[in-house]
């Protein structure tokens, strides 16, 4: 599939039109890299807001030359009608897509880290801009194989696990897809681990999900952090999901649930030994993935970015789902999986040294989630794919149009 732009220049717009930053580490690193395959191309970029301008500047090369930054900021309207809608209905992020419509025709690509840009193509069918997808995780819940990932025109994956269920959902075909490894990785591989306690114990991790649904936040939450606030053995970092504490009411699309959401206890955040954060950008640079000694969640595909190094993991059935032999569920083959937690104590105790079986489990989903190239990192495996996609010269190709 070639772009049809006749034009030397062909213009391609990294869009980050999300209210939080964790989507961002997910294609930005690719942008320099594109500048570099593609240095013909104009390489440009679309922010919903400025804290995303600046979480993106992060991931530029100073050698590459400046993008140029265009923003598509919600009006105050949308605002408005989204915080009187509790956020549940991402009113920000359609709007600006709407209103900027003129602005994306004047793209041949947009490269995205979310699903809400196909608005673009339910409302207008014409063949500009190109619309390419890299998904923003590499989880196994349901969502992220649905329907609207048939309307991208090319879709960049980490892995063969991705790939092959989108496949089988009928969400890409054989000829509209590349695996590239997981940028992510890359972004944050030279960043040190941080020390967060003063002391040696192990360290917890509780991860819950936003889903209403899914999240074991709502019916165990303020249970695990009483455990943890009268316990001494353990450190715990609580750092949910982005979202799960930026809305008031939580609505599941895919369960069509909602539910309101509980304030945390300010008890909790005056003990040394549990640190608290619901949204800073520790919260999606691979911090708290990286600092923890043993993982506790539910559904957050940040399971995936724990078991790069494998290690003790215990998941929260408070849904009583019936997962076992479910591809949704997955990674609660990692480890113990509890319906309540009068065995939270003992699980605590006896996950560590993590079992050979779920090392074995853990290291065999992170081979199949994730494609590792020693030599290209998915940055360039991804801007050498779009490159191909759009037909873009490249430096020793001279374009002979």
């Amino acid at each position: 599939m070639k772009s049809d732009s006749s034009r030397d220049a062909q213009r391609i717009g990294f869009l980050f039109n999300h209210d939080e930053l964790h989507q961002v580490a997910h294609i930005a690193p690719i942008i320099s890299a594109l500048q570099r395959q593609a240095p013909t191309a104009r390489v440009e970029i679309i922010t919903s807001s400025d804290r995303q301008a600046e979480a993106v500047r992060q991931f530029l090369d100073p050698a590459c030359p400046t993008p140029a930054f265009w923003s598509i900021r919600p009006n105050r309207w949308s605002r408005l009608a989204e915080a009187l809608l509790g956020k549940m209905v991402p009113l920000n992020r359609l709007s600006s897509l709407k209103r900027s419509t003129e602005l994306f025709r004047h793209f041949d690509a947009l490269v995205v880290p979310e699903t809400t840009t196909t608005f673009l193509k339910k409302n207008d069918q014409s063949n500009r801009p190109k619309l390419i997808f890299f998904p923003h995780g590499a989880g196994d819940r349901s969502i992220g194989f649905s329907s609207e990932i048939s309307l991208f025109d090319y879709v960049l994956l980490p892995g063969e696990k991705t790939r092959d269920r989108m496949l089988a959902a009928g969400v890409i075909r054989p000829d509209n897809h590349r695996i590239v490894g997981y940028p992510k990785f890359e972004a944050f591989a030279a960043r040190p681990p941080v020390k967060l306690f003063d002391n040696d114990k192990p360290v917890v991790l509780y991860n819950p999900h936003f889903d209403p649904f899914l999240s074991s936040w709502f019916r165990f939450g303020e249970q695990i952090l009483d455990y943890f606030a009268k316990q001494n053995d353990y450190n715990l970092i609580f750092a949910p999901h982005v979202m799960l504490f930026q809305r008031k009411l939580l609505a599941s699309v895919e369960h069509r649930l909602l539910r309101f959401r509980q304030r945390i206890d300010p008890r909790f955040a005056k003990l040394g030994h549990i640190h608290i954060d619901t949204g800073s950008t520790r919260s999606v640079d691979m911090t708290y993935t990286r600092a923890a000694d043993i993982y506790l969640g539910d559904v957050s595909s940040q399971i995936y970015e724990y078991i790069q190094q494998p290690r003790p993991a215990i998941f929260l059935n408070s849904h009583n789902a019936k997962w076992q032999g479910n591809p949704n569920y997955e990674h609660w083959t990692f480890g113990p999986v509890l319906d309540d937690l009068a065995g939270l104590g003992v699980a605590l105790a006896e996950v560590s040294p993590l079992l050979e079986h779920f090392r074995e489990a853990q290291t065999r989903a992170f081979a199949y989630s994730f494609d590792i190239d020693a030599y290209r990192p998915p940055s360039q495996r991804a801007a050498m794919a779009i490159t191909e996609f759009l037909n873009l010269p490249q430096p020793d190709q001279p374009d002979l149009r």
